[in-house]
């Protein structure tokens, strides 16, 4: 029925901020940043990013707000963002989570966890600006 999945939202408070960080400091590139200006409803600022190579996933850097939320829910969205109680997923592979820890450190993200050995591999895990789950994965 379905062929891929292409894009995937995370909420973010501030897309400018989400920007620097899943560009500059992860080394996503944009693959659009629409802005469909100020409406009746509040506008949308539509933005993604994307792994460099890999053009079938997407990762949209959504500010809940119209026309996903009406105005009450979208504050109530953003209150649970700011309290870390809305943040989602997105799990990245690599071929070396060695590395990629030690270039990821190397561009002042925040660490809390040394790349470990799974079952499944090696992984570590760590937040976004946002409160958003961000875990690296290499395979066995």
């Amino acid at each position: 029925m379905f062929s891929h999945i292409s894009i995937t939202a995370v909420h973010v408070l501030d897309q400018d901020e989400a920007l620097d960080f899943y560009v500059g400091k992860l080394g996503l590139e944009v693959r659009s940043d629409v802005d469909f200006g100020a409406t009746d409803d509040g506008g949308m600022r539509w933005l993604t990013v994307g792994v460099p190579g890999d053009k079938q996933r997407e990762i949209m850097l959504e500010k809940p707000g119209r026309p996903n939320h009406d105005p009450a829910s979208a504050e109530e969205a953003r209150e649970l963002v700011t309290k870390g109680g809305a943040a989602g997923w997105v799990i990245f592979e690599t071929d070396d989570a060695q590395r990629t820890h030690a270039e990821l450190k190397a561009k002042g993200v925040e660490l809390p966890e040394e790349p470990t050995g799974r079952p499944y591999g090696i992984d570590f895990g760590f937040r976004d600006p946002f409160g958003n789950n961000l875990r690296v994965t290499q395979r066995r």
